[in-house]
């Protein structure tokens, strides 16, 4: 350019630094609408051939939510979906290289819904608004399929069913929550109410603050259901002597426990399966 204006390469370099700052709305470059960057000797002073494109500035096809509405959500990548709720990237990488990075370095949406609005800010590019954003929209999936699994009336079979009832509720937990699930005469949910969070020990698991639920709600039945934010669902000496005392309990009031699951990672334990709960049928 310098040439063939013959002005001095000085003065190039400062007419470049002025038109083609990476500001808001730039498309295009003063020297054409289809540039050679990569012949050019000014490019490493050029903001434009330094700037990372916007979404909006890439083919249609090419852009997370255009491809969406016109394809699906399904057709999308976990990058590209997560582009969707970041909204814009940085001056060094798009939407989308944002989110590939934040899945890359984190591992997946398990693993983002595990850390902390502080943990997902200090990756560069992201900071406080758009970690809260990831986290919000993970916590609603999590209800979803929480909600979805505790639909009143679902027939509790098993202890496979009722895991997988607990499962989203309790899988990311950092601390022990102690669920009593109500049941009528035949095995089904009339609801599931929490009853303690902490560490579980015999006064937050009281028979008392357990059964006031099932007499209020006029269940016929019981399961208690725990995590083990360890990941191993093996009881504990504790978790045995609650038990006992529940089922204990169960059986003076007619209002049966008919099962104590552990949730763990993956996994899980259930008192009926062990036969620890003697003279009371599993779910079924």
């Amino acid at each position: 350019m310098a040439e063939a204006t013959g002005e001095r390469v000085g003065r190039v370099r400062r007419v470049l630094r002025l038109y083609c700052f990476p500001a808001e709305g730039i498309r295009s470059v003063v020297c054409g609408d289809e540039p050679a960057c990569a012949d050019c000797p000014l490019a490493p002073e050029c903001r434009f051939h330094q700037r990372t494109p916007r979404i909006r500035e890439l083919p249609a096809d090419q852009r997370p939510r255009e491809r969406l509405i016109a394809a699906g959500e399904r057709a999308l990548s976990d990058a590209e979906l997560l582009a969707i709720i970041l909204r814009t990237g940085t001056t060094e990488r798009t939407a989308v290289g944002l989110a590939q990075g934040l899945l890359g370095e984190f591992g997946g949406f398990r693993s983002l819904a595990a850390k902390s609005v502080a943990e997902l800010s200090r990756v560069k590019g992201v900071g406080p608004a758009k970690a809260a954003q990831v986290k919000a929209a993970l916590e609603i999936g999590r209800r979803m399929a929480q909600q979805a699994a505790a639909e009143p009336g679902a027939r509790l079979a098993d202890s496979q069913s009722v895991y997988d009832l607990c499962w989203p509720r309790l899988r990311d937990e950092k601390k022990e929550r102690f669920i009593v699930l109500l049941l009528d005469a035949k095995n089904r949910l009339l609801r599931e109410v929490e009853v303690s969070v902490g560490s579980l020990t015999a006064s937050l698991a009281h028979p008392r603050e357990v059964f006031s639920e099932a007499v209020r709600h006029a269940a016929a039945a019981i399961i208690c259901v725990h995590n083990h934010p360890t990941g191993d669902p093996a009881p504990s000496p504790r978790d045995i002597e609650i038990t006992r005392k529940l089922h204990t309990t169960g059986k003076v009031l007619s209002i049966p426990l008919l099962d104590h699951v552990i949730v763990g990672e993956g996994a899980h334990y259930s008192f009926a399966d062990a036969g620890q709960l003697p003279g009371e049928d599993a779910p079924g």
